[in-house]
């Protein structure tokens, strides 16, 4: 059973603590995360590029010479995608790249992803986190004290305006909670920075 150090906001260790050895110390099947990630960057695409075809594109409708006798390649419309302002041959229409993963997939990525972060030293448990006002300065502070990377994660038990606020304005981090965690921004951050309250959520969801 994996275990890690508890860390106060100061950088000092207050305690440690016993991980789930099924969520936190299982194997890492590289092929289940890169899969679930290729599905999460598909999701997020929008969709809406579009180019016109021949059939869509003004003008053209007059052969522009006539077919023999003038030395030229035949052509029969000013329109057709080797003219300057024809159109596209096979144009981009908007479509959905959306597509969904088994559940069991997901939850094995899951796994995999938080299993990763404890195997390579990259997880940083806090007793609490909490600020008494909207100040990013203190929020740096804390993120030197706790010797984060330029690319940190910050997981809360759920919303706190404070904590998200004062750690919106700095380059790399990002927060999220427990209900909104997912195998890209895991594995996209350097450094996973968890409260233990947060720690005892995602052992209940993932169970």
């Amino acid at each position: 059973m994996p275990k890690v150090d508890i860390i106060n906001v100061s950088g000092q260790q207050v305690g440690d603590v016993e991980l789930s050895e099924n969520i936190f110390g299982a194997e890492i099947n590289a092929s289940v995360l890169h899969e679930v990630v290729k599905n999460y960057l598909a999701n997020q695409r929008q969709g809406t590029q579009s180019a016109k075809t021949r059939a869509e594109v003004r003008g053209g409708g007059r052969k522009p010479w006539r077919q023999k006798g003038t030395g030229r390649a035949r052509q029969g419309s000013t329109r057709s995608p080797q003219w300057v302002g024809g159109g596209v041959v096979f144009a981009p229409k908007p479509r959905d790249y959306r597509y969904t993963l088994p559940k069991k997939v997901k939850r094995l990525a899951m796994k995999s992803a938080l299993s990763s972060k404890v195997k390579e030293n990259e997880m940083i448990v806090l007793d609490e986190l909490a600020l008494e006002t909207f100040k990013t300065k203190d929020m740096i502070n804390i993120l030197s004290n706790v010797k984060a990377g330029k690319k940190a994660l910050i997981v809360l038990p759920e919303v706190d305006e404070k904590v998200i606020k004062s750690a919106s304005n700095i380059p790399g981090v990002t927060t999220t909670i427990v209900g909104a965690l997912n195998v890209y921004d895991i594995l996209n951050h350097n450094n996973f920075i968890v409260t233990k309250e947060a720690v005892a959520k995602i052992e209940e969801v993932y169970a």
